[in-house]
């Protein structure tokens, strides 16, 4: 009997990119069969009680239909197909699901115990991607890209840029705080070092790797990264402990006209705080990449302000992240129908 696979994917996680990788590396009788999905083209969902997928967020997919079209697969490769505990009985072959993100919050885990479904994800898929993207992101307040581009933009020549107190400043002459050392935190101080500028990381439950304590960086509490930090960017997960972790006397505490950065999560921060602060100058420029609502309001305040760079949460998408996701997924697979553990069990 052919082991049956069915890989929801979308625009971005291309079902055909899952489907090669597993092909390539497991053995045996295969019956897969895809199915691409309109995200991003259209937004995804975050939790509907009248479906029964209050216990997950960020999915994509009715019930039903992804229901329907797992049917008797013994194996679910996805990222954002919603797996609720009604849709698991539904699926009683259903035996592992690879989701291919860095957290499986379209699936209830709690569920997925009760019914003996395995569920491993990719994390760190995008480390590198997020990473690279916020060093853009920090160049671009420091060195005034943005300010130099909407310039161009309106017909204005700002020659005044050059002007010793109106210009920008170099990284290696300034501290960047770290919030957070996990997979890509840890692969922006690492980034950063080159630059040569200090490196100040703020994670309460992480020691530092032996090289970046070489390389001078430290770890401190985040009131001290705040007081010396030039540049502040985020990295932490949402957490109850975490959420709204940039506020009102957060902000109070940072150096004055500190440039800040979220390519994180957007509940990490409150926007109001922020807004007031970027208008008082007591943060200086912002660069925000996350949103707590996602799309933001087109009447949103922050959306008016000069001194924002925003971007529509596109920091983690690039060609490898996917290429690195399928990898790993199909590994998961592979070692599942070979009848081995797995390697990132959630």
């Amino acid at each position: 009997m052919p082991r049956k696979i069915a890989i929801i994917g979308d625009h971005f996680m291309l079902p055909e990119v899952f489907r090669g990788e597993i092909e390539k590396v497991a053995s045996g009788d295969l019956d897969i069969r895809t199915l691409r999905t309109a995200w991003p083209d259209e937004p995804m969902e975050f939790g509907n009680a009248a479906l029964g997928l209050d216990k997950v967020k960020e999915y994509f997919g009715h019930p039903d239909d992804v229901v329907d079209f797992i049917g008797d697969a013994e194996i679910l490769v996805t990222q954002l197909a919603p797996l609720s505990d009604g849709m698991m009985r539904r699926l009683p072959g259903l035996k592992l699901v690879a989701v291919s993100r860095g957290g499986p919050i379209n699936i209830d885990m709690a569920a997925a115990k009760a019914h003996g479904i395995t569920v491993v994800n990719v994390p760190g898929r995008n480390a590198t991607a997020v990473a690279e993207f916020t060093l853009g992101a920090i160049l671009a307040e420091t060195r005034l890209i943005r300010v130099g581009h909407e310039a161009l933009r309106k017909g204005e020549w700002r020659g005044d840029l050059y002007r010793a107190d109106r210009t920008g400043r170099e990284l290696g002459e300034m501290t960047v705080g770290v919030v957070g050392y996990g997979n890509i935190g840890t692969k922006v101080v690492r980034l950063l070092r080159a630059f040569g500028c200090r490196v100040l990381v703020s994670d309460p439950y992480v020691q530092l790797s032996a090289d970046d304590r070489m390389a001078g960086v430290e770890l401190v509490a985040l009131d001290d990264l705040l007081t010396r930090s030039d540049v502040v960017t985020l990295h932490s997960r949402v957490t109850e402990e975490t959420r709204g972790l940039i506020g009102t006397d957060t902000i109070a505490r940072m150096k004055p006209g500190v440039i800040f950065i979220n390519t994180a999560r957007g509940p990490l921060v409150d926007y109001d705080a922020l807004y007031e602060a970027l208008v008082s100058g007591q943060i200086a420029s912002a660069m925000l990449e996350t949103f707590a609502v996602e799309p933001v309001p087109s009447d949103w305040p922050l959306l008016q302000l000069p001194n924002v760079t925003l971007t529509p949460h596109i920091a983690g998408a690039s060609v490898r992240t996917v290429t690195y996701a399928a990898e790993q997924a199909a590994e998961e697979v592979r070692r599942y129908v070979a009848g081995l553990p797995p390697v990132n069990p959630c």
